[in-house]
């Protein structure tokens, strides 16, 4: 596909202000002679723009006195107004130029008289929303990498922030107190996500019989995942269940005690031995529903699900042809399986009631995650010099599976987080593209992209390879990582102003892979911008951590806009405020782009628009 406009200029375009008049001419211009042909003619042009008009689709005007119009456009990246016409944009500039396109006198405006063109206006009333001068709009925010129906799963037990193992035990116990269907069926699974041991004392993994520290708790079945998705924390009772276990998991880790015993904790590729139930239909609805409120509330109008299991693939496409997505998804398709199964998806483009589903790109895993001390890594952890992390997938049958999808005509994401694991893609992604690939077409995504060796931080631009990543991550793990990988490797880790220079096309897109992180699309903009903390701290200090490899916000913006449209193969309809684009845009109450950097996280949406039509909040006063 033909890439369109990358880069957006710092300087605001030169439009007119709302309050301006016009200014009348001093000197008259000669006109030329109009013919009675030519006068029919001008006349029975009217007529057929008044008809046209009279059977178009909705209409509006979006104006900013104060140019708050943020297009994404390196053409004209600020704009007073902008036109909506139906699902797309009209036209963009000031207020007299997209005004122009509701007169039907304009086609006429070189044979009429000066004053003519500057205060006569013949057409149809349209409705000009005037934004206050605090506000900005923006093109509709795409989240990269996330996982949505997991996001509604977590919810419905959030472990996020908890500071230790009791905390954990006691919101346990708070979720059975809400859910006496729960806690008064003992045959029920208690689910929940999002504890992280390195945010404890001692930072510890927990083990089973912690769990049955609370007598409420004893005989309770129970599945915890980590804050990463990367491990799983098991009641005694969820042991007893498995009373035989393998020695070892290729890609996983049972983490046993020193007499040999399972403690309860599960990493990776091991997960797959907890008989937890499957989610039923009605429970993935309304996982789904609680997700979706969500991001509409942060501005997000389109989502890249990061690993779309096949039974979900089926609700997805039934929730599109029914007209039931508000917002755009893009699917990665994902089995666990170490054989081929691309035969097993639907390829979907723009499909549904709405044309807001696709379905053209898969997610593949190589390794595991930093946190859980499951990263593959070259050379063995600071902290633990035992183990170098773990490779999920083999070398040799990621090879296989993405030189297969390629050949299908499927896009390949896959999780590296491990200077090692980024190092494997590598290698297997320059092997394709020597036989041939045409990157341009392919769009290989690396997922993360955390941890580099220098040359491949390097490398993974010159080859085209799209690195997708999480900035919340850094600033999430900026607390431990340098621990993990010690002072110099840490130099190729959360490496953004690095991975975009170094980048073919001048693409980074962002993303937060929620719910790991939080839904707000805000959240990773103020930590790329910043590499602080949500309170304004880092190991470095106020200036944040690795300041050298913040985005500005220019960069950041287009990172969660144009970018990650063209990581999608959709950068033609999305990704910037564009004549002729879907009109998906967002209005906050605040200017993200000029506000002091602290204010950033106090914005809030005040409407967010799909295709024209707001589907959160209310555009206007």
């Amino acid at each position: 596909m033909k890439r369109k406009r990358q880069n957006r200029a710092d300087a605001p375009s030169k439009t007119s202000n709302l309050a301006s008049q016009p200014v009348a001419s001093d000197v008259t211009p000669e006109r030329p002679r109009r013919s009675p042909a030519r006068i029919i003619f001008g006349l029975a042009m009217t007529a057929v723009l008044v008809l046209l008009n009279s059977k178009s689709a909705e209409q509006y005007v979006v104006c900013s006195s104060s140019q708050n119009i943020y297009t994404v456009d390196p053409t004209s990246p600020r704009v007073e107004c902008m036109s909506v016409k139906g699902s797309r944009i009209g036209r963009v500039g000031s207020y007299l130029d997209v005004m122009a396109s509701y007169n039907y006198l304009s086609p006429f405006s070189v044979i009429l008289p000066a004053w003519v063109n500057q205060n006569v206006r013949i057409g149809p009333s349209v409705k000009v929303v005037q934004l206050d001068a605090d506000s900005a709009v923006v093109p509709g925010l795409a989240d990269a990498h996330a996982h949505i129906i997991e996001n509604g799963y977590m919810n419905q037990l959030p472990l996020m922030g908890s500071q230790s193992i009791q905390e954990v035990i006691d919101r346990v116990n708070s979720y059975l107190v809400s859910h006496p269907d729960v806690a008064n069926d003992t045959t029920r699974w208690i689910e929940g996500m999002g504890w992280d041991q390195t945010k404890w004392p001692g930072e510890r993994f927990p083990t089973a019989a912690d769990l049955e520290s609370d007598p409420k708790l004893k005989d309770r079945l129970i599945s915890l995942a980590r804050v990463d998705g990367h491990a799983r924390w098991v009641s005694p009772a969820v042991l007893r269940l498995m009373p035989t276990l393998p020695e070892k998991v290729d890609g996983g880790l049972i983490v046993r005690d020193k007499q040999g015993r399972p403690t309860g904790i599960f990493v990776d590729n091991a997960m797959s031995l907890i008989p937890v139930p499957a989610w039923s239909e009605s429970q993935v609805a309304d996982f789904f529903e609680a997700t979706i409120k969500e991001a509409l509330s942060f501005g997000l109008t389109s989502i890249h699900d990061a690993d779309t299991r096949l039974d979900h693939i089926e609700f997805f496409k039934k929730m599109a042809e029914a007209g039931k997505l508000p917002n755009r998804l893009y699917l990665m398709g994902s089995a666990a399986s170490g054989e081929y199964w691309g035969d097993q998806l639907p390829q979907l483009i723009n499909y549904g009631k709405d044309g807001r589903l696709t379905l053209r790109s898969v997610k593949l895993y190589a390794d595991g995650a930093l946190g859980s001390w499951g990263a593959a890594l070259l050379e063995p952890y600071s902290d633990d010099p035992k183990t170098k992390g773990l490779m999920l997938t083999s070398p040799e049958s990621l090879e296989k599976l993405v030189r297969q999808f390629w050949k299908d005509g499927w896009q390949t994401g896959v999780h590296c987080i491990g200077d090692k694991a980024n190092h494997v893609m590598l290698d297997i992604y320059e092997n394709i593209i020597k036989e041939g690939a045409n990157i341009s077409e392919w769009r290989p995504r690396i997922e993360h992209a955390q941890i580099f060796a220098p040359t491949d931080l390097e490398r993974i631009g010159k080859l085209g390879v799209i690195a997708s990543v999480q900035p919340t991550h850094g600033t999430s793990d900026m607390w431990y990582a340098e621990t993990r990988l010690g002072p110099e490797r840490i130099k190729g880790a959360y490496a953004y102003q690095s991975l975009l220079r170094a980048s073919r096309k001048g693409v980074l897109p962002l993303g937060s892979d929620f719910p790991i992180e939080g839904v707000n699309p805000l959240l990773g903009f103020y930590a790329v911008v910043s590499k602080l903390s949500v309170d304004g701290t880092s190991p470095h200090g106020p200036g944040g951590w690795f300041p050298e490899q913040r985005l500005t916000r220019d960069q950041a913006l287009k990172g969660m806009t144009y970018d990650a449209a063209y990581a999608a193969f959709a950068e033609d309809d999305l990704g910037s405020l564009t004549s002729a684009k879907k009109a998906d845009f967002v209005v906050f109450d605040k200017d993200i782009m000029t506000v002091p950097q602290s204010e950033i996280l106090e914005t809030r949406v005040r409407a967010t628009v799909v295709d024209g039509k707001v589907v959160y909040g209310v555009l206007g006063a």
